[in-house]
C-alpha cells in the first residue's frame, strides 16, 4: 500500500431510495451514500472552460472525487439542464469527526451551500454569477461562461476580483475554507431537489475507472480537467489542466498542456463576483445591476477573449491569470 493511502479511511454506507413520488420538475428524490476520508482532497487545478455546446447547457465544475485508489478528478463538463428553472449547486468536501466527508451536488430552483469552496467559471463561493433563466430559457454572463455564436441568449456583466484567490477544495478543518450557509442558502437547502442526471452519474463513473485521473497519476493536474459535453474525454474541445501534459491525438508527440488547444489559460476559481455585489445571493437567478440580457445576441467566438487586462477585472473571459 502506498504512503498516499495509508490511514486512508473509506466508509461507503448505501441505503435506500426514498420514493417520494414523481412530480415534474419538483421531483426530489436523494440516495444516501455517505464517503468520508482522512487525507485532505488535492487543492482544485487550474484549466480552461470549454465553449458552451448550445443553448439549456449548465455548467458543472469539476471535484475530486474518491474510490479505492484514492482522489481522482471529475472534468468539468457542460450538462443539459433536467428540467426549465434547474440550477447546479456544486458537491464540496467538508469536515467532521476528524474525516473529510462528501456532501454531494444536486439540481434545484436556486444554488444553495457548496461549502463556499470557489470553483470557477460563475461558482466563486456563493450563488452562480454564469446566469439565470428567464420565461423558458437560459442566458449566460459571457463575463464567466464561454460561449460562442451556438447561442445567442446572452449579456455581459464585467466581474471583478474582490476575494482572495486560492484554490482549496474542501471546506472545514486545517486549511479549509471557512464558510457557513448564509439564510438563503440554508432556505434552498430545503427545497425540493433532484439528483444528479444519469449522463453526470456516467461522467463520474468513468473519471473513476481513468488512471490518468488519479491525483497519486497526475499530481494534482489531470491530463483531462474539463469537457464540452459529460463523458466526452476524447473531444478535441477537451481541456487539460495547466501544467499537465496533453497528448497531441495527430501525432506521437506531447506537450504542455493548452498550447494549441483554442482555449485561453484560466483560472477556473479566480475568486470573483459580479460587479456592484458584494455576495452573489443563492437562490438569485440573476445578479443586481446586470442590466437586461441582449437577446439573440451572436457575437463571434474570440471577440474579447483576451485574458484580463488590469488585476482583477475581466474582459470577455472572466476569468484572470
Amino acid at each position: 500500500m502506498s504512503a498516499m493511502r495509508q490511514g486512508v479511511l473509506l466508509r461507503c454506507v448505501r441505503a435506500l431510495v426514498l420514493a417520494l413520488g414523481v412530480l415534474g420538475a419538483s421531483t426530489s428524490a436523494s440516495a444516501a451514500v455517505v464517503v468520508s476520508v482522512a487525507i485532505a482532497p488535492p487543492a482544485l487545478p487550474v484549466y480552461a472552460q470549454p465553449i458552451c455546446p448550445g443553448p439549456g447547457y449548465i455548467w458543472i465544475p469539476g471535484y475530486w472525487g474518491y474510490g479505492p485508489a484514492g482522489y481522482y478528478w471529475v472534468p468539468g463538463t457542460w450538462v443539459i439542464a433536467p428540467y426549465v428553472g434547474a440550477l447546479w449547486t456544486p458537491g464540496y468536501w467538508g469536515w467532521a469527526n476528524g474525516l473529510f466527508v462528501w456532501h454531494a451536488g444536486y439540481w434545484g430552483p436556486h444554488v444553495g451551500f457548496y461549502g463556499g469552496i470557489n470553483y470557477g467559471f460563475g461558482y466563486f463561493g456563493v450563488g452562480y454569477a454564469g446566469g439565470y433563466w428567464r420565461e423558458g430559457s437560459f442566458y449566460y454572463n459571457r463575463s464567466v461562461s464561454n460561449v460562442n455564436v451556438n447561442v445567442h441568449n446572452t449579456y455581459n456583466t464585467t466581474v471583478v476580483n474582490n476575494t482572495n484567490i486560492n484554490r482549496v477544495s474542501f471546506n472545514g478543518g486545517e486549511g479549509g475554507v471557512r464558510a457557513q450557509p448564509t439564510a438563503a442558502e440554508q432556505t434552498a437547502m430545503r427545497e425540493s431537489h433532484t439528483q444528479a442526471t444519469a449522463a453526470q452519474v456516467r461522467h463520474e463513473q468513468a473519471s473513476g475507472n481513468n488512471r490518468a485521473m488519479l491525483a497519486s497519476v497526475n499530481q494534482g493536474r489531470p491530463s483531462i480537467a474539463a469537457t464540452p459535453r459529460a463523458g466526452a474525454f476524447g473531444h478535441a474541445d477537451s481541456v487539460a489542466a495547466e501544467g499537465a501534459v496533453k497528448r497531441n491525438r495527430n501525432t506521437s508527440q506531447s506537450g504542455p498542456a493548452g498550447q494549441g488547444n483554442g482555449h485561453p489559460k484560466q483560472h477556473a476559481n479566480a475568486g470573483m463576483q459580479a460587479q456592484g455585489q458584494s455576495n452573489v445571493q443563492p437562490g438569485q437567478q440573476h445578479a443586481r445591476g446586470q442590466g437586461q440580457p441582449h437577446e439573440n445576441q451572436a457575437r463571434a467566438e474570440g471577440q474579447g477573449r483576451g485574458e484580463g487586462q488590469g488585476r482583477g477585472e475581466h474582459h470577455g473571459d472572466g476569468h484572470n491569470r
